[in-house]
């Protein structure tokens, strides 16, 4: 048997074993068929951060935010270029910390944007203030590196 991971689903929560040999990004969800990978950063709830992080087995990079938060309207299309190069190695998400104040205050958010990057169920790195895409995409690759 060929060794897998463990990939949630966006769409439904279903937990997909996927094969290291098969290309990530081209996999369905098994449960309601939908891509596992877009290649675009998903709004996701407390919900599904909690499920992404503590039973998925791709690393998590989260971008907290605000709708009124100018320099979090300024990162948005670095953060989604970023998830284009990341994904699948990465699963890139958004929290909206007006939507979701008890996960923000739980993730011990003080400014935004701030982004954390989860691995193994924990937190591994995490940094404040709006980064272009490339920056995004190295600091997180370079975090990624540190901990594999």
């Amino acid at each position: 048997m060929s060794a897998s991971r463990q990939i949630v689903c966006l769409a439904c929560s279903g937990i997909n074993r996927v094969p290291l040999d098969r290309p990530a990004g081209a996999a369905l969800c098994g449960r309601c068929k939908a891509p596992l990978f877009s290649g675009k950063p998903a709004e996701v709830d407390a919900a599904m951060l909690d499920r992404q992080v503590r039973q998925g087995e791709v690393p998590v990079l989260i971008d907290v935010w605000a709708p009124w938060c100018g320099p979090c309207r300024m990162m948005a299309p670095a953060f989604e270029a970023a998830a284009a190069a990341l994904g699948p190695e990465m699963r890139l998400l958004k929290l909206n910390s007006d939507a979701e104040p008890d996960m923000a205050a739980r993730l011990g958010i003080r400014g935004i944007p701030t982004m954390i990057l989860f691995a193994g169920g924990r937190e591994v790195a995490r940094v404040s203030g709006a980064m272009a895409a490339q920056q995004i995409v190295s600091w997180a690759r370079g975090k990624q590196a540190a901990i594999a």
